[in-house]
């Protein structure tokens, strides 16, 4: 059956979404990055892992500033990726394997490359082509100083200035990201026809949907105010009627009301996913009210400690804020902006959240206790209402590589930093297929170069081809809890019912049937009275008791 068919209206309430990193994800020409030949090769991996939709990180052509994230065409494919051709054949190619595509779209900003941009440097400040970005003169006598106090989020200021053909300094631009990754104006009405099109361009070639990157931004405030003490997140102490003068700005809905209209134009439940960093989930299900986005990812649960109480309060929270209006939560542990949750879950877990690789730094892990907790945060994840994200690689269990070298790290976070910060490539090294040694089957036997990012010798236990066939293995369990949550009537959208249980401990029911268990960290708890084992992320006690950093989902008597 087609994936748009009418029969499978709203997917999406219940779907698995596998990530694909389109350079890291398999290498089909040799060439050391991962492109569309590579994927297409690959998706019966994808297929058969269980998953209902991939989304795939930008494939637009860019001067890969960051890493496709800056994008001067929104309408193409990048040469290195392969070719406009190769990617409606994909997307007709996953049809075919009941799986549905959806795109990155990156409307916040666009590469320093791309022909607005281009044009608008070339133009005299007040001009139309400058209306469509943040040109503005500076402070001070000479207007040497930034427009405001705005910060990169790749570390510095987030004011650039320009230099005209005789090196004479002139206005500013806004750039959130890089300096090569200027910042949209919303307000002009040619920058939201464009985007419509570029919507209609992708919907008419039959992908199911867009992955919004940093959804939350597009809308400023008019006058461009100073942040000052304002934090991001906003300090738990600050008044939740409190407006940032650029993230999470109530104009931003009216954006996507008018994209809503566009893919429900369109036949098959065309969806949205939101990556907002709202940390406030009545703030966050704001863009998922029934006239907008369709989902939006769970980032407090993402950053939320290995602690049965923490885990418990983002979800009661989550479900309570998404329950009043009416849309389903979308779970997510790994993504290609965080490390790995295995290396995560490998260290104490503070109070403060564990991010990115900056905040492991200096802090003693031990992965094979992270890899039991992440396997058993995978079975949690896969058991609560909604639906769910799981980042390419996160079903072999690889950790992150903390120690990659100096001279090969890319991320654009490095550079602005001057090497302060490590960058998010730790989570981005090529997949491990097989073999014993690298490149692992990411790249053709006769490559004629080497991975992009270099991958650890260690892995060779962690590819597909090792993993396949072990019923001990990260994969197959995976595998088994993707096809039990695909057959089990409990699982996917609905709700959930805490049972009673120890302190360190979680137990939640799906009707009909289902009970999952999660031992984060209390004494060996014993199995519900009656309970047949499903799945376990791990092996039991011998006296069948549940240890800590241990899940098992459980059939129970129907009632």
């Amino acid at each position: 059956m087609s994936p748009n068919s009418a029969h499978a209206a709203a997917w999406w309430r219940s779907a698995v979404v596998y990530q694909v990193y389109p350079r890291s994800f398999a290498d089909g020409n040799g060439d050391g990055v991962g492109d569309l030949a590579g994927l297409r090769a690959r998706l019966g991996h994808l297929a058969g892992l269980g998953v209902d939709a991939v989304w795939v990180s930008p494939w637009y052509p860019s001067p890969m500033a960051d890493a496709g994230y800056d994008v001067s065409d929104y309408r193409d494919v990048e040469p290195v990726f392969g070719t406009l051709a190769e990617a409606e054949a994909l997307v007709a190619e996953a049809h075919e394997r009941g799986l549905r595509v959806l795109l990155d779209i990156v409307p916040n900003h666009t590469s320093d490359e791309h022909v607005w941009f281009r044009q608008a440097l070339a133009a005299p400040p007040g001009s139309p082509e400058r209306e469509r970005f943040y040109f503005r003169s500076g402070r001070g006598d000479s207007g040497e100083l930034p427009p405001n106090d705005w910060v990169s989020r790749f570390g510095g200021p987030a004011w650039s200035r320009t230099v005209d053909a005789r090196g004479r300094p002139g206005q500013w631009y806004l750039h959130l990201y890089s300096p090569r990754q200027p910042d949209l104006n919303w307000r002009n009405p040619e920058v939201w026809a464009d985007f419509e099109r570029t919507l209609r361009f992708w919907f008419d070639r039959g992908v199911d949907g867009f992955r919004i990157d940093v959804a939350h931004g597009l809308a400023k405030s008019e006058d461009l105010a100073d942040v000052g003490e304002l934090t991001w997140p906003l300090a738990p102490e600050v008044d939740d009627d409190v407006e940032h003068p650029h993230w999470d700005r109530p104009d931003v809905h009216e954006v996507y009301r008018a994209w809503r209209r566009v893919a429900d134009s369109y036949p098959g439940e065309r969806i949205f996913v939101a990556e907002a960093w709202v940390d406030r989930p009545h703030r966050l299900v704001r863009y998922v009210r029934e006239d907008e986005l369709h989902t939006a990812f769970n980032f407090d649960f993402l950053v939320a400690p290995w602690r049965a109480e923490r885990l418990r309060d983002v979800i009661d929270r989550t479900l309570q804020a998404h329950a009043s209006v009416g849309a389903p939560p979308t779970w997510v542990l790994a993504n290609h902006d965080v490390a790995r949750q295995v290396s995560r879950y490998a260290r104490e877990q503070p109070d403060t959240t564990l991010r990115g690789l900056d905040d492991l730094v200096g802090r003693p892990g031990d992965l094979a206790l992270g890899t039991r907790r992440a396997r058993a945060a995978a079975l949690l994840l896969l058991a609560l209402p909604g639906g769910a994200y799981v980042y390419q690689g996160e079903e072999l269990g690889l950790p992150e590589v903390e120690d990659l070298p100096d001279d090969v790290l890319q991320d654009p976070r490095v550079r602005q930093t001057g090497g302060r910060s490590r960058g998010r490539d730790g989570c981005r090294v090529p997949l491990p297929w097989s073999g014993d040694r690298p490149p692992f089957g990411f790249s053709p036997a006769d490559a004629a170069a080497s991975p992009w990012l270099p991958q650890p010798a260690s892995w060779a236990s962690l590819t597909v081809e090792a993993q396949t066939g072990d019923p001990s293995s990260t994969l197959e369990l995976y595998r088994s809890a993707l096809r039990l949550r695909r057959a089990h009537a409990a699982l996917g959208d609905g709700t959930l019912r805490w049972l009673p249980g120890p302190d360190g401990a979680l137990a939640l029911a799906r009707d009909p049937g289902f009970v999952c268990v999660v031992n984060v960290s209390a004494p060996p708890v014993p199995l519900p009275e009656g309970a047949t084992l499903l799945l376990a992320s791990g092996p039991l006690a011998a006296n069948g008791l549940v240890p800590a950093d241990t899940a098992v989902w459980l059939s129970v008597e129907k009632g």
